[in-house]
């Protein structure tokens, strides 16, 4: 069985999501691990996060599971996404609606971008918004703005005309990669998971 396979089967059977499988330099075996997602209902409880007790659950299973498989593997890290987790599955973009994610597409924007945006970029950092079809489907767009960011205590000219609004429709087939924006803040999201455990 497939390496990817091993730790999805294992990640799934003790009740968590795989986020992503990766391979490193000096064979380090680096898991992220999130507790699976749901739509949140009237009176449902705030999202619960990753802790080091579930990374060390998961880690000891598949201590086990890589052993009987013969998963060749100098060091296993398990841990929770950080603050640019990356976004795969429409699950993913479901749970993150309203928030600022980074988008790289597959090919370059082109004549799209009217004359806008340059024709040959590839990278977006953007609000995450869910775009209604007339037809009843839905697809995904972010919105941005342009502006130069404000720095604390500057005055902003009150004649400063301010950059036009920007959105990007795309489907999941044109990324490349999506992720979280990793914008740290002490009230909000940022302050938020980044949990590990470490097995030699």
């Amino acid at each position: 069985m497939a390496l990817k396979e091993i730790v999805e089967q294992t990640v799934a059977g003790l009740g968590y999501d795989l986020v992503e499988t990766e391979r490193s330099a000096g064979g380090l075996l680096r898991i992220t691990i999130d507790l699976p997602w749901s739509p949140p209902t009237e009176g449902s409880a705030d999202e619960q996060f990753i802790t080091v007790e579930d990374c060390e659950k998961v880690t000891r299973q598949l201590v086990f599971a890589l052993e009987v498989d013969g998963i060749d593997y100098k060091r296993l890290e398990v841990s929770s996404p950080g603050i640019d987790r990356p976004l795969r599955h429409e699950k993913d973009f479901e749970r993150f609606v309203g928030q600022e994610i980074d988008v790289t597409l597959k090919a370059p924007i082109g004549a799209a971008a009217g004359a806008l945006v340059n024709a040959t970029r590839k990278k977006f950092r953007g609000t995450l918004e869910r775009i209604e079809g007339e037809d009843g489907t839905h697809g995904w767009q972010i919105v941005w703005s342009d502006a130069p960011a404000v720095k604390p205590g500057q005055k902003v000219s009150k004649k400063r005309v301010p950059a036009p609004m920007q959105a990007l429709g795309f489907a999941l087939d044109e990324l490349r990669e999506a992720r979280l924006a990793p914008i740290v803040s002490f009230k909000g999201r940022g302050a938020k998971g980044g949990t590990e455990s470490n097995s030699d």
